[in-house]
Formats: structure tokens, C-alpha cells, sequence
């Protein structure tokens, strides 16, 4: 009968902790008696990391906040829907937030400052792809995007354009070229309504001044033909004028009568008066004139005896009245629309300025005093407790590796390996000093 094989006792929690504290000694200990290894190895690690880090060339940061108008009209929802094809939604995403009010305007000037036009057009102006040394454009956009940092603040909107460059008064030419080509960008791509009908009145005001130009011509012309300059005025002159002639001439006639009656047809004094009333029906007939009808060419009378008038002829003034109000209705018509657009038209020009979304700089960017990078005190201490470290855990693994018995298989191992990777470096370099 074959007695039960009893569980081997497991150590408990106190010879646990025990053994713990037993191995945190023994390392402690192999530390301390390492000290001053240890202590050469992060001082050198700390001169180390001192030289690196002032091998790094020191970089500026400029740092410029803006804050970009709410959306309260339609034309930011349909700027904001140019630039909205990366989100999921498009211009719909766009156009939804801007109806519930989000802060979609800063979201939408975040992904102008990102766009590859910003990006080209800084490059050309300040000739990156030489400060960078970088052969292609694709490189240099790469290059600026890690030195330049837009954060957006979600509660109130303010965006924050940082630049780093290792010129200070390049890094502010730079933040400065981001506000420039921001504004210049956002003008380029505004599409309101403002902006479409000051557009299409532009291009109607141009219309009704030529044809404004054209009546006004046409009428100086009739009015040139024909002496017309006021009509109204023209013919109540022109009557007053026939009737103080009609009136000399009835009384010149009343006096040729009685002087005939005295005189006799033969005297001086009557042949005077029949050839002052000769004159004066001259004079009666040139101002009544002639009613033959206009041409359909010209307008022009077909009496040739008006034409050297200084004013029309009373038979004419009524065919003349008719195509001088068309004449000069046009013209006033054309001067009312004319005047009508051009108060649109300035109005319009108002409402686009106002409609354009125009950045407020809250801070403009400065030339940096003090350099952002690098932390030279950070890096030459991690660079000494990176030392410390390393110089730490290779004196315990040797400790470890000295307190493995020599009969131990692996430890054998590792030494026949490590004997012969030795010997072949040997016969390399043997091989190499020969061949020299």
C-alpha cells in the first residue's frame, strides 16, 4: 500500500518579504561597493549629455492669437463648406454647425493655416526650401508643418499660431506671413451673396452708363438739328414773339391804309411802310415756318428755311415735341436707374467689407527674447541618470552572473560562444593588418 505524497510546504507571505529584503541588500551592496564606477559613468554621461545639447542649435519661438469672427450670416457657412470635403458630413457638416451655432469659424481658419496654399506661399515668399535645405517643395511643407504648431482653444474660440525657426526675426516673419496669407486666403474664397450682387450690379451699372452715354448723345444731336433746348419754354417765346410781330404788322397795315388815303400809292412815306410790312410778314412767316412732315431719317424738317433758325418754327414745335420727350424721357430714365445703381452699388460694397470675415489679432507675433529649444538642463540630466542607470543594472547583471556556478551548463555556454567570437575578431584583424 503506497502512502500519499504530501504537498511540499509553500513559503509564506513573511518568507517572501524576507527574501525581498535580502535580495534589495545584496544589490544595494554591490552598488555601494561600485560607487565610484558608478559616479565616473554618470559624470561622464552628464558631460556627455552638456555636449549634445549644446551641439543642438538653439531654436526661437514665436507665438501670435487671434480670434476669428462668429459666423452670423450665411456667407461664413459657405466658406466654411469649401474646406469642410475632409469631415464626413462635407459641406452639409459644415453647414449644420454653423446653424446650431458652433464655433465653426476658428475650425475653419485651423484648416486654412494647414492648407497647402498657406504652406506654398510662405515658402516662395521667404525661400524656405533654401533655409531648410531641402531639394523638393513636398519636403520643405513637411519641414514647416513640424516647426509650427495651431492649437484652438473650444471654449472661446482663439487660435494660437507658434513658429519655430533658429532665426528669431525669421520665426516672426513667418507667425506674421501666417495672419497675411490667412487674411489674403479667406478674401479670395469668400462667396457671399454681398459679394454676388455686388458683382451683377457692377456689371448692370456698367450696361445702363453706356446706354445713359447713348440717349444722352442722341438727344444733344436731335437738339443740335433742330435748336430744341426747352420746348416749353421755346414755343411760349416763340408765341409771344409771333403775336408782338402779328401785332406791329396789323398796325403798320392800319397806317399804310390811311397814309394811301391821303398820300396816294406813289409817296415815299407809303412805299416805306409797304416794305416795313414786307418785313414783317417775312419775319411772321419764317416764325410760323412750314408744315411739311419731319424725315424718318434724320427727324429733320423738309423746310429749308427753318434750318438757319435759332429756334424751331411754330408749325414744327408740335411734330418736334413728340420724338424730344422720347428722347429726353430715355434720358431720364437712364439717369434715375443710374443713380438707383449706384447707391446699390455702394451699399453693396458696404455689406460685402462686413460680410468678409476679417481675423482680430490679439497678440501679434514679436521677435523672442529667449530660446524654446532645446532644454540643455533636462537633456544633460537625462543623459546622466540614463548613465547611472545603464552603469547600474550591468554591475548587478555581473554580480549576477559571477555568483552562477562554473559547472552551471549555461553559464559554459555563454563563455565557449563568447570564447569564440573572440577569437574570430582576432583573426579578422590579423587578417586586416596583413592585407595594409
Amino acid at each position: 500500500m503506497t502512502t500519499p505524497t504530501l504537498p511540499s510546504p509553500q513559503p509564506n507571505q513573511s518568507t517572501r518579504a524576507a527574501a525581498h529584503s535580502v535580495n534589495w541588500v545584496i544589490n544595494a551592496s554591490v552598488l555601494w561597493a561600485n560607487r565610484r564606477t558608478l559616479f565616473y559613468a554618470s559624470a561622464l554621461a552628464l558631460l556627455a549629455g552638456l555636449a549634445f545639447a549644446f551641439s543642438i542649435p538653439k531654436r526661437y519661438q514665436s507665438v501670435a492669437r487671434i480670434m476669428p469672427p462668429e459666423q452670423q450670416g450665411s456667407s461664413a457657412m459657405l466658406l466654411a463648406a469649401l474646406t469642410s470635403h475632409s469631415s464626413g458630413l462635407g459641406g452639409l457638416g459644415s453647414l449644420a454647425g454653423g446653424l446650431l451655432g458652433g464655433h465653426t469659424t476658428s475650425a475653419l481658419f485651423v484648416d486654412l493655416l494647414h492648407s497647402g496654399t498657406v504652406s506654398s506661399r510662405l515658402i516662395d515668399r521667404f525661400h524656405l526650401q533654401h533655409v531648410y535645405h531641402k531639394r523638393y517643395v513636398v519636403d520643405t511643407a513637411k519641414h514647416l508643418a513640424q516647426r509650427t504648431e495651431v492649437s484652438e482653444d473650444k471654449k472661446s474660440g482663439v487660435i494660437t499660431i507658434s513658429v519655430e525657426d533658429t532665426d528669431p526675426v525669421r520665426a516672426r516673419d513667418l507667425t506674421q506671413g501666417y495672419l497675411d496669407e490667412l487674411n489674403s486666403l479667406v478674401t479670395q474664397t469668400s462667396t457671399s451673396s454681398a459679394h454676388q450682387e455686388r458683382v451683377f450690379i457692377e456689371k448692370r451699372l456698367r450696361t445702363v452708363e453706356a446706354d445713359l452715354e447713348h440717349a444722352q448723345l442722341e438727344l444733344s444731336e436731335f437738339s443740335s438739328t433742330h435748336s430744341t433746348i426747352d420746348l416749353k419754354e421755346q414755343t411760349r417765346a416763340s408765341v409771344d414773339a409771333a403775336a408782338k410781330v402779328q401785332g406791329q404788322l396789323l398796325a403798320e397795315q392800319a397806317e399804310l391804309d390811311s397814309m394811301r388815303q391821303i398820300y396816294g400809292d406813289s409817296n415815299v412815306r407809303v412805299r416805306e411802310l409797304e416794305a416795313a410790312i414786307a418785313a414783317l410778314r417775312h419775319d411772321l412767316d419764317r416764325m410760323n415756318g412750314s408744315s411739311a412732315p419731319l424725315s424718318q431719317e434724320t427727324g429733320a424738317s423738309q423746310s429749308p428755311a427753318s434750318q438757319d433758325d435759332l429756334s424751331p418754327p411754330l408749325r414744327q414745335l408740335p411734330r418736334l415735341a413728340v420724338p424730344f420727350a422720347d428722347l429726353y424721357r430715355n434720358v431720364r430714365v437712364q439717369e434715375t436707374v443710374f443713380e438707383l445703381l449706384t447707391q446699390q452699388y455702394e451699399l453693396a460694397r458696404i455689406d460685402e467689407a462686413k460680410d468678409i470675415p476679417v481675423v482680430s489679432v490679439i497678440d501679434t507675433p514679436g521677435i523672442p527674447e529667449k530660446k524654446s529649444f532645446p532644454p540643455r538642463l533636462i537633456v544633460a540630466l537625462g543623459f546622466a541618470a540614463f548613465g547611472f542607470t545603464a552603469t547600474s543594472a550591468w554591475l548587478l547583471l555581473r554580480a549576477r552572473w559571477s555568483a552562477v556556478s562554473q559547472l552551471d551548463p549555461r553559464k559554459q555556454f555563454v563563455q565557449d560562444v563568447t570564447a569564440n567570437l573572440r577569437m574570430g575578431i582576432r583573426g579578422l584583424l590579423h587578417l586586416g593588418g596583413r592585407e595594409r
